[in-house]
């Protein structure tokens, strides 16, 4: 009986993973390699720097219902440091857009 490589296993991976790329990319093995490899490079780097995205933006959305209520950001969340009121950026961010009258009673309790 025969025994079939395991490069042909290895290989059948890579195209699978390739899936949907176009042109030598799909189908040249050394290409689909690369091309595998440098997908999940991004993808991991990609994850990384969602997390930094999403953080600035709940930001800018606290700074933005702060300034409409005639303060700025730095001051608010020292206020909450000192108030003791420990909601994180993303709660806070979430309150400033869906209830704008919890959001004032939180930054007249952070005053």
């Amino acid at each position: 009986m025969r025994v079939k490589s395991i490069a042909s296993r290895k290989h059948r991976k890579i195209r699978a993973a390739a899936k949907g790329y176009r042109h030598a990319r799909r189908r040249r093995i050394g290409a689909a390699i690369e091309a595998v490899m440098h997908a999940g490079h991004y993808a991991y780097v990609g994850r990384r720097l969602r997390k930094r995205d999403m953080r600035a933006l709940w930001i800018t959305r606290i700074s933005a219902a702060v300034k409409s209520l005639g303060s700025s950001y730095s001051v608010f969340i020292k206020g909450l440091k000192t108030a003791n009121i420990e909601l994180d950026r993303k709660v806070l961010a979430d309150i400033a857009a869906k209830d704008s009258a919890t959001f004032k009673a939180i930054f007249e309790k952070a005053k």
